[in-house]
């Protein structure tokens, strides 16, 4: 599911005109104070750096890195049997339980053209599955660079910056755990034909979030996942901006000034970050 692995992921534009766009970085100012708001790509190529020049002044400018999560407990080794163990089928099930046989059928037939073992896949939830298949297919058009959110968090632990995050490796994998449930079999079916897209909705996702396309970004991807599944908008963005927004408002009673990196999907759109902080009376000037 390229779209919604995106979102969460790999993987996440609508008031400012977008002519003159540069990058997805935006100043927001309340007062006297301002901080930096960044979208980010979680997977790149090499090709895609060295990134807009943008990114590199905020850095400059900022005390504080303020990324969605602890990137070094997210790769750890504990975070990761963890997410194992949950996206896991516990003993006595597997797949064939939650999938029609014509879904299932199909399943595999991908995962052989692809050299992927059906006895794997099959102990995996879909969720788990739909991320898998998502990271073989980035693998193999060679995306398997650094995303903006590691490369900075690796930057910024060399030069001793002080690092935040929004929320727990443990609340952000609940929101991973929970994505497709009950609508198993639609979701497996939408991942093998949304992934048949991947590298076309690659390509046009880079760009619009290199030039800071707001509305680019909100037609390829926030507009279908609200459309083909609104629970999973919900849950993956409309609540976690909830649970943000009140933390990136109190960053302006510091003294320092931060850079926040969130998954480019989180910042637009009527429920984005940036037109909540527009509504909200902050001013928003994209560098």
């Amino acid at each position: 599911m390229a779209k919604i692995c995106y979102v969460f992921s790999i993987l996440i534009l609508g008031v400012v005109n977008t002519a003159h766009a540069t990058s997805s970085v935006w100043k927001v100012s309340h007062g006297e104070h301002s901080l930096y708001l960044g979208g980010t790509v979680h997977v790149l190529s090499l090709d895609d750096y060295p990134f807009p020049a943008e990114f590199d002044r905020a850095y400059a400018l900022a005390e504080t890195l303020v990324f969605e999560t602890d990137m070094t407990k997210l790769e750890s080794p504990e975070f990761q049997n963890s997410m194992l163990s949950q996206l896991r089928y516990p003993d006595g099930q597997d797949l064939t339980q939650n999938l029609t046989p014509e879904t299932y059928k199909m399943l595999a037939a991908y995962c052989e053209s692809r050299g992927i073992g059906m006895q794997v896949i099959n102990n995996f939830k879909p969720s788990m599955i739909s991320l898998m298949l998502t990271m073989a297919e980035l693998q193999r058009l060679n995306l398997t660079g650094l995303g903006v959110d590691k490369y900075y968090n690796s930057k910024a632990v060399i030069d001793a910056k002080e690092l935040g995050k929004l929320e727990t490796v443990e609340q952000q994998l609940a929101f991973i755990v929970g994505m497709g449930k009950g609508k198993e079999d639609e979701f497996i079916r939408y991942s093998l034909e949304d992934i048949k897209t991947l590298p076309t909705f690659m390509h046009e996702m880079k760009t619009a979030w290199r030039h800071g396309n707001r509305q680019a970004l909100i037609d390829l991807a926030i507009t279908p996942l609200l459309t083909d599944f609104p629970d999973i908008y919900q849950s993956l963005l409309v609540q976690r901006n909830n649970n943000w927004l009140p933390q990136i408002e109190a960053m302006f009673d510091s003294k320092g000034t931060e850079f926040v990196l969130v998954g480019a999907l989180h910042l637009v759109g009527k429920d984005g970050l940036l037109q909540r902080l527009e509504a909200a009376g902050y001013k928003v000037t994209q560098l």
